[in-house]
């Protein structure tokens, strides 16, 4: 089974850009997408093959997540049921037989870290989220998560040291989702590979400098880890200042 997650910065900006080709190319058989910036009905997101789920932010372009899948799920739900966090459309679960889908778009501390709190609980609110997901099935997360966990996972780790993203406390949150039961898949099998980020600012010609972070990610129930195959990111996909990241996993 192919996975793939992308946070396209806009939707309506990455269909003019290619979108369309890299989703059709890749032939996923879900194809999950952040940062949709739209509301429903303003373009067709319907693929040949494919069931959409959208959860759109109530403030209108921001936010938002989509699920595309070959296999209709047995159910899906918009949100984590707590009202305080579902109002910006962040997250969609998909049911499958073997496994949930649970496609996040983390909130983002801002510059001066004005969000770090909500953040904080937000984190905590989630992997709760996880681990009751968990307890009935194995859980498979992706998206952007805002952290890049490690120094390995950061060009400029000591420059950025307290930036959102990178601050202590974002990547001890993702230290206790890891603990509490889950695999980052791109580290499962490639646990020293270096310069491979998944995020590039629009500035000082970041990206083809390859001066980047990953936010991005695949992870998935520590219970399936041995399941996976693949793990890969697209880096020379354009067409928003994230790249793609996949999962090839058997069930």
């Amino acid at each position: 089974m192919k996975l793939i997650s992308w946070n396209v910065n806009g939707i309506r900006a990455a269909i003019g850009k290619g979108f369309a080709s890299f989703f059709e190319q890749v032939n996923a058989d879900i194809f999950c997408i952040q940062e949709t910036k739209m509301q429903e009905g303003q373009i067709d997101l319907n693929y040949a093959g494919y069931t959409t789920y959208l959860n759109s932010a109530i403030k209108k372009g921001y936010s938002g997540t989509a699920i595309f899948t070959k296999e209709k799920p047995l159910s899906v739900t918009y949100g984590i049921g707590k009202e305080e966090h579902d109002q910006e459309g962040r997250v969609i679960t998909a049911e499958y037989k073997e496994f949930y889908l649970v496609n996040c778009y983390t909130p983002n501390s801002k510059r001066k870290l004005e969000r770090l709190d909500y953040r904080m609980v937000w984190e905590d609110e989630m992997r709760n989220y996880l681990k009751k997901l968990d307890t009935t099935k194995p859980v498979i997360l992706c998206g952007d998560l805002n952290v890049a966990h490690e120094e390995i996972d950061i060009k400029n780790p000591k420059t950025n040291h307290h930036n959102a993203g990178f601050t202590d406390e974002e990547r001890n949150k993702m230290t206790e989702l890891l603990t509490a039961g889950f695999t980052d898949s791109f580290r499962h099998l490639y646990p020293t590979k270096t310069d491979s980020y998944t995020w590039w600012s629009y500035m000082r010609d970041a990206r083809s400098k390859n001066v980047g972070w990953r936010i991005d990610y695949f992870i998935v129930s520590n219970r399936i880890a041995q399941n996976i195959q693949e793990a890969t990111i697209y880096s020379e996909i354009m067409g928003s200042d994230h790249c793609p990241v996949g999962l090839e996993i058997q069930f």
